[in-house]
């Protein structure tokens, strides 16, 4: 019996081509869709869960007290771990790390790399699971003159991952290591990236104290015993900065979070914790869902729009004895038998696609990484597609009175009607609703990427501060030497990044401080000229100048630190800063140097050439190219063995809002999916109601009716249901869509013209897609409607 029901849907399916390949259409275009996002989610959900300890795995974080609320850091001070181990014993290890970034390595042949690693304690391989391909784990980090270079690092430098153990690089073309261990590179399942790791003890040689606990410069990773209740140990944890500072620190407060759980929860407001990356796997996953769901209602009305063709035969199988039940899974299995025939299309489409969402996600995923869970989560949603999309038709289908449908008399009830025209409403809310996010995300990023940000990024290179250049002369006489070439306006160095928080301290006294307020105050460290490179303005007051001579003892303030401080007429009044007078001599308008998602902070400025680990060069428009080739000759000249790689200040600021572009390019592609998918549920439901008023039809031309007069007819009907969509999908998108931008502390307003554009293009798109239908059922004879009576 179920070959039969085989053979009759595989043969149903071939006679009614156009019917069949709508739907293939529909439900392979939403399969690969959802599956692209299934692939996206799974690969989302499984970073930094490959570590053999995951579950005991913590990251021990801060909330630091402020005068505006409560601020999550984290990072620690370097004597946390230790600290931690010996005062619980319910912490089995512990580890601190540090990054070091952009770093050169280079042999003694003189072939060097720049690449990123970081500092680490000796038990770091123990508690982390990266995988030590060659040396003893409980040895590697041991002696303070090792060094473990990834298997990546180690063949670009060597061409060979063996025999290594004991040979020699050069760190910053001062310190050599000996190579103590080859671990394999973090893979893409890693949300830490690193090609080599020193032993911890070695930020010394930076001048850093690893034994204060007033700095909090390093990341601290704790391994819990099994059983340990997390609750319990964070109450504990509470007061253990202010115990072991002996009150000296009372706005710390340090609690511990699972090492896993930080990459995709990493939001904290107010000290709590508040989403994440984690909002974007949810996002899109509704996405998918809709998208399946708009799918299967295109299914549904493309097959009732057929039911009259399938009446008698029904009608005829009821006579022969089948029952409902049978008839029921006879349709169901048709609508499966499509929905697995559209999952190899979708794999097809998949295999084109992947490479191109690789690029715009930044992922790596393969279908031959395909594991037996996914394997089997991808055939779970195709059964449920098959089965959902069936379902109504099927019910629909094997309702039919066979005496009714024998005899020619196919009814239509109400309820049916309201069915179908419900589903239909809720696909194009749906649709609506996805377009006017996808306006609402592109003015964001327009927003964003436009906006006046107190300083001018454009034509501007940044490149680090190393090497021979950290000698005062040298610097001083690189940089004037730069300035003289042909294309370069202006040079000067600076502390900070401006891509987000880089340096703070709330060591700074005025008159009239509240003792217990602790707010943090951003640390920009700056050469001469600095603003002025910049292009950044002053409220009032003036910059660092040599002119005036002794300005080390002199600060600048933004306009958000004296609006905090509550000073008035500040030029000339004096604040403490780590215990050193400073006397104001400016104030400078405020500007961004986090992501639009934070409100500007307190920051002031400190004339301190040495510690700005940054050159900055303003270049000339059109001049760029022979500007940066000059450079390079000079920078090489003055710093040799250390590559010249520099960034663009406006390419550093676009990558901050890297995953907000993604959302915007992908939210673009899957709106329109789920558009083109609802016009073939349209253009199904057009086509059920051409046929269901075809009498009414002719019997209307016979009366005179011209043609424009039964497409307006016709369209009529379809308006009032986009109509009614509309008023679904304009509120709900407001809401969703405000929740999002709540989340920027700068945004756009959601103004009418977004909704009325949504609106307009969602009726466009509806009289494009029924009007082939309503003409077509305009211009039949109404002799063939009507012989039959």
């Amino acid at each position: 019996m179920l070959k039969s029901y085989f053979k009759i849907a595989w043969r149903y399916l071939l006679k009614d081509r156009q019917f069949t390949v709508l739907n293939l259409i529909g439900l392979s275009t939403g399969l690969a869709c959802a599956l692209l996002i299934y692939f996206w989610v799974t690969d989302e959900l499984s970073i930094d869960r490959f570590h053999k300890h995951g579950a005991w795995l913590f990251q021990a974080i801060e909330n630091r007290q402020r005068a505006g609320g409560i601020w999550t850091a984290r990072t620690t001070s370097p004597p946390t771990a230790d600290a931690l181990q010996k005062a619980f014993p319910e912490v089995e290890d512990a580890v601190a790390t540090c990054p070091s970034a952009n770093t050169t390595l280079s042999l003694a042949d003189g072939k060097s790399i720049r690449v990123d690693g970081k500092y680490a304690g000796k038990d770091f391989f123990n508690i982390f699971s990266y995988g030590l391909v060659v040396g003893d784990i409980g040895k590697v980090l041991v002696s303070p003159n090792s060094i473990a270079l990834s298997d990546v690092l180690a063949k670009k430098l060597f061409g060979t991952t063996t025999n290594l153990i004991g040979r020699t690089v050069v760190f910053q073309q001062k310190q050599q290591y000996a190579i103590s261990g080859i671990f394999k590179e973090p893979g893409a399942r890693s949300s830490d990236r690193f090609d080599f790791v020193l032993p911890i003890e070695r930020l010394k040689d930076q001048g850093e104290n690893l034994n204060t606990w007033e700095s909090t410069f390093v990341s601290t990773y704790v391994l819990l015993k099994p059983g340990t209740d997390i609750g319990r140990l964070n109450a504990r944890l509470r007061g253990f900065v202010q115990q072991m500072t002996n009150n000296a620190i009372t706005h710390r407060t340090l609690f511990l979070t699972r090492y896993s759980d930080g990459y995709l929860y990493g939001r904290y407001d107010n000290g709590v914790q508040a989403g994440g990356r984690i909002e974007y796997v949810r996002l899109f996953s509704i996405i998918a869902i809709f998208i399946l769901v708009i799918a299967c209602i295109n299914f549904m009305n493309l097959s009732t729009a057929k039911a009259a063709e399938r009446a008698k035969e029904v009608g005829v199988r009821k006579t022969m004895g089948a029952s409902r039940t049978l008839l029921l899974l006879q349709y169901l299995g048709e609508s499966t038998l499509l929905a697995f025939t559209s999952l190899v299309l979708a794999t097809l489409f998949l295999a084109l696609l992947l490479p191109e969402f690789n690029f715009i996600t930044g992922k790596q995923l393969s279908l031959g990484d395909l594991h037996t869970g996914a394997i089997a989560g991808i055939l779970g949603i195709t059964l449920v597609t098959g089965l959902l999309s069936g379902s109504y038709p099927a019910l629909y289908l094997s309702g039919f009175a066979p005496v009714d449908v024998l005899k020619g008399k196919l009814r239509h009830s109400t309820r049916e009607l309201f069915i179908r025209r419900g589903l239909a409403i809720f696909q194009f809310a749906l649709s609506t609703a996805l377009i006017i996010g996808v306006l609402v995300v592109y003015r964001q990023i327009s927003y964003i990427q436009t906006r006046n940000l107190g300083y001018d990024r454009d034509n501007i290179i940044s490149f680090t501060n190393e090497g021979r250049l950290k000698d005062t002369k040298q610097r001083d006489a690189f940089l004037d030497e730069i300035r003289r070439v042909p294309g370069i306006l202006s040079a000067s160095g600076m502390s900070h990044s401006l891509t987000g928080h880089n340096n703070g301290t709330y060591g700074v006294y005025w008159e009239g401080k509240d003792p217990k307020d602790h707010t943090e105050f951003e640390v920009m460290n700056i050469d001469y000229g600095l603003m002025e490179t910049l292009g950044m303005q002053m409220q009032e007051g003036r910059t660092f100048s040599r002119d005036f001579g002794a300005d080390s003892t002199r600060i600048i303030f933004n306009e958000a630190a004296i609006r905090f401080m509550g000073l008035t007429d500040p030029i000339g009044k004096i604040v403490k800063v780590w215990g050193e007078d400073k006397q104001i001599i400016g104030v400078a308008k405020d500007f961004h140097f986090e992501s639009l998602h934070e409100k500007i902070k307190p920051l002031f400025f400190e004339l301190d050439p040495r510690n700005a680990y940054r050159f900055v060069a303003k270049l000339q428009a059109g001049k760029e190219r022979q500007a940066i080739r000059q450079l390079q000759q000079v920078y090489s000249r003055f710093n040799p063995g250390f590559s010249f790689d520099y960034t663009f200040l406006d390419k550093d600021y676009q990558n901050i809002y890297l995953a907000e572009r993604r959302v915007s390019i992908l939210s673009r592609y899957f709106a329109g999916l789920a558009v083109l998918i609802s016009c073939l549920g349209l253009f199904g439901l057009a086509a059920f109601t051409a046929q269901r008023r075809s009498k009414e039809i002719g019997i209307r031309k016979v009366l005179g009716a011209s043609v424009n007069n039964v497409v307006l007819l016709l369209s009529k009907d379809f308006l009032q249901l986009v109509l009614a969509s509309l008023l679904i999908a304009f509120p709900l998108a407001w809401w969703v869509l405000n929740q999002w931008l709540n989340g920027f502390a700068y945004h756009i307003t959601i103004g009418i013209g977004i909704f009325a554009i949504a609106g307009m293009l969602i009726m466009v798109i509806t009289l494009c897609t029924i009007s082939w239908q309503s003409v077509r059922a305009a211009l039949a004879n109404p002799v063939r409607s009507l012989k039959s009576e």
